[in-house]
């Protein structure tokens, strides 16, 4: 396998969307700057959904106008339907490399209490997006929520992950990644779902998403390299969560992450000193 590891940095959204406070936007673009010096090339920077209920996103199309590209780095927004996708394309600008999120969840009580549809309900909505996407040459990322334990409807079987994956990718090539949204994943529990999910994808199209809530997730990035991950999503300073997923805060710290995987031999490109700068920046955040 590949001793290259690629971090997806979640940190501007999923990180911030789950603070208490709305951050400026002036201050969310400096820090998506930073982070743009720092060799990341996947920088998730936002989302169009409903300003009701997340309003600390309702300002993604500010700070897409605002930030400043840096040519080998990917921007990517979390569009859960197609009135999120006309936001997108009316804020998205020219020459900037972008990729889309879609989502869906592995446990249907998340996915009732998240998104008030079905799994399969899901999965139709998104599907408009990635056509569109897919007209225009915008990429495509796929999350899967709960993928061990879910807050309402407790564990979450292997197979359940692996259908969903299944389902996604039936729409449409993508990589799909793998989120531990409530942070209850152990090394155990993510052998065996990504046994079931390797099944059905290859390893070098899968991300892990792990939460830190229970401490365990360097634990469980190690054990997704060992069985053939080589991309993990993060957020620097550990900032945020799931809103909508009770005691789920906490995403593993792009630093610690960072940390682990050179330790193992791995190599990123990423500079840690910036990165350790942008985690002094988020920090003050909050």
């Amino acid at each position: 396998m590949s001793d290259f590891v690629r971090i997806h940095e979640v940190g501007p959204r999923d990180g911030l969307q789950n603070e208490k406070s709305v951050i400026p936007v002036a201050d969310k673009v400096a820090l998506i700057d930073l982070l743009s010096r720092s060799g990341l090339r996947d920088i998730e920077v936002g989302s169009f959904v409903s300003r009701k209920w997340v309003p600390q996103m309702a300002d993604t199309d500010r700070v897409l106008a605002d930030l400043t590209p840096v040519a080998d780095v990917r921007y990517a927004v979390l569009v859960p339907n197609m009135r999120g996708w006309d936001g997108f394309a009316a804020a998205r600008m020219p020459g900037v490399t972008y990729e889309v999120a879609v989502f869906m969840s592995a446990s249907e009580g998340f996915s009732q209490s998240n998104l008030n549809c079905s799994i399969a309900q899901s999965v139709d909505r998104l599907i408009p997006v990635v056509r569109a996407a897919e007209a225009t040459g915008v990429g495509v990322r796929g999350y899967i929520s709960c993928v061990t334990d879910c807050p309402f409807d407790g564990p979450v079987a292997p197979d359940s992950v692996a259908r969903a994956a299944k389902m996604l990718l039936a729409v449409a090539p993508m990589q799909l990644s793998l989120g531990d949204t409530i942070g209850k994943g152990t090394p155990d529990k993510v052998a065996r779902m990504l046994d079931a999910v390797l099944q059905v994808a290859p390893a070098e199209g899968l991300a892990g998403h792990f939460h830190d809530t229970g401490g365990q997730a360097l634990a469980n990035i190690e054990t997704s390299l060992e069985m053939g991950l080589r991309a993990f999503d993060s957020a620097v300073g550990g900032l945020g969560g799931c809103p909508y997923a009770p005691g789920a805060p906490g995403n593993v710290a792009t630093e610690a992450v960072l940390d682990l995987v050179h330790a193992l031999g791995f190599e990123t490109g990423i500079n840690v000193d910036v990165i350790a700068k942008a985690a002094e920046m988020a920090r003050g955040m909050r």
